[in-house]
């Protein structure tokens, strides 16, 4: 019993963190196609839009990879 409460926990985590990784990944594209593309029209500037958008990115691709390492085992 406490083996499967365990397991399922486990499942929902990893699925947590597909979606972590998903939406981390589209949201750093979206703002990195946003500060190369949109002139900036407030305080923002559009290196700190890449930089923030490129991290993003980046932290999503290391989310998805974990989760392939994951479900793999």
């Amino acid at each position: 019993m406490k083996n499967e409460v365990n397991r399922d926990h486990r499942s929902k985590k990893i699925e947590l963190q597909l979606i972590a990784a998903f939406v981390l990944s589209i949201g750093g594209l979206v703002l990195l196609f946003c500060g190369i593309f949109i002139e900036p029209q407030g305080q923002i500037h559009e290196s700190l839009l890449v930089a923030f958008g490129e991290t993003a990115t980046f932290a999503g691709a290391l989310f998805g990879i974990d989760y392939v390492y994951k479900k793999k085992r």
